[in-house]
């Protein structure tokens, strides 16, 4: 067998796994009950919940990775290392363990106070908006970085030295040609949030119709058997994770096009 057969049958072989997980998950659903699962008033919150929860949270990353990344891709400042260091940890930690970081710095004095000042995040819609932003604005951050590391710093010095401050060089030059690669960090982002569960599990709990994301959602209906309602919710979870990765393609493809 040479390098390209061997290749590209280790491609299919993962393939033909994941398929084969999803023709099991398909081959355990009642084809009776699902119309009846599907609109229920549970997983109508639950879906409704996820994606306020996941658009927020990815908002809220977007909005502070630009700037990060852009410093971290272009800038030199003290203490660079160990920020760069330390925006892995939430890659490295399970987001189970994060979320016990998380539990126990609210019970810390200045976890209190801010909880005072800006309202409870433990078993509330901000904890898993909070939880779901920490356990992806690393990853976030990394991508954008990557994005601004692949375009020449040459263009900004151009419009700098024509005039332009260095802010209009970002925004008019830097910023469009990193627009596909922001985007695509966005789509991600948005796809890892709505599947964050260990994290929101330990800050906001795992309660019916208050902090039931999908991915806890499939957790409590494990717990209770209900293995039809688990592989249903599953294939929403996958549906809109593919949907999300088949429209960034799209329009990546259109763009180079």
């Amino acid at each position: 067998m040479n390098l390209k057969s061997f290749s590209v049958a280790s491609a299919f072989l993962v393939l033909a796994i994941y398929l084969a997980l999803l023709v099991g998950l398909i081959a355990s659903l009642d084809p009776t009950r699902i119309l009846k699962i599907i609109s229920s008033e549970r997983l109508v919150f639950s879906t409704i919940l996820s994606l306020k929860a996941a658009i927020l949270a990815t908002f809220i990353a977007m909005v502070l990775a630009v700037p990060a990344g852009y410093a971290l891709s272009r800038l030199e400042f003290r203490g660079k290392a160990i920020v760069d260091t330390l925006l892995e940890v939430p890659l490295i930690i399970t987001p189970v363990a994060f979320g016990a970081m998380l539990l126990i710095f609210f019970n810390t004095r200045a976890g209190i106070l801010l909880q005072t000042g800006l309202g409870s995040f433990v078993f509330e819609f901000s904890g898993i908006v909070l939880a779901q932003f920490l356990t992806t604005a690393g990853l976030t951050v990394r991508m954008v970085k990557g994005t601004f590391d692949g375009i020449p710093a040459r263009f900004e010095a151009v419009a700098c030295s024509l005039g332009a401050t260095p802010l209009q060089a970002f925004t008019t030059t830097t910023l469009p040609m990193a627009a596909r690669g922001i985007i695509a960090a966005a789509c991600i982002s948005f796809a890892k949030c709505l599947g964050e569960f260990g994290a929101t599990a330990m800050i906001a709990g795992a309660m019916p119709m208050k902090s039931e994301t999908l991915p806890i959602s499939i957790f409590i209906r494990l717990g209770s058997a209900d293995i039809e309602g688990m592989a249903i919710l599953i294939l929403i979870l996958l549906a809109v994770g593919i949907s999300v990765i088949l429209i960034l393609k799209f329009n990546l493809k259109q763009n180079y096009d």
